[in-house]
């Protein structure tokens, strides 16, 4: 399966206000998840204020980094074991529903987060995910992610 865009750029406008990842929050973290070898990939860089300790990042924001990650994961490989092309208006768009957080070594801060994730188990409508932060390739933060499938009539 060929990803032309990051997931985030695909989802419907009324599903891209999410802090963590929506392109039209102003104020959010815009967070871009791509499909590169069967594993996909996020990149983010925290701000000074991501602060938890002097140096290091502040555990909530790995955990949201790992919630988002993990649903737009989620979303691409729903998409790729159904056989479903991902364009705009055609994206399946997920919601937490598990997160597990293991916090394996204090995260510093001033460097580029790589986000890993790797598909676990795709059932109807629910998939889990593997997500990994690494820094400098070193496992700092390890998730797990049960993502639900929102039905087709969410808000409605």
């Amino acid at each position: 399966m060929k990803l032309v865009k990051p997931i985030q750029d695909l989802y419907d406008e009324e599903f891209s206000h999410c802090y963590g990842c929506g392109r039209l929050n102003k104020e959010g973290h815009h967070l871009k998840t791509t499909l590169e070898g069967g594993i996909t990939i996020s990149k983010f860089t925290p701000k000074d204020y991501h602060i938890a300790i002097e140096g290091f990042v502040y555990g909530g924001l790995l955990a949201s980094l790992i919630d988002c990650h993990g649903t737009g994961s989620a979303a691409i490989f729903y998409a790729r074991e159904n056989k479903t092309e991902l364009k705009e208006g055609n994206t399946p768009r997920f919601v937490t529903g598990k997160l597990n957080i293991d916090y394996l070594k204090p995260t510093p801060l001033g460097k580029e987060l790589v986000i890993k994730g790797e598909l676990l188990v795709v059932a109807r409508r629910k998939v889990k995910t593997q997500i990994n932060i690494i820094v400098d390739g070193v496992v700092t933060v390890k998730g797990e992610v049960t993502a639900i499938l929102l039905p087709d009539n969410f808000g409605k």
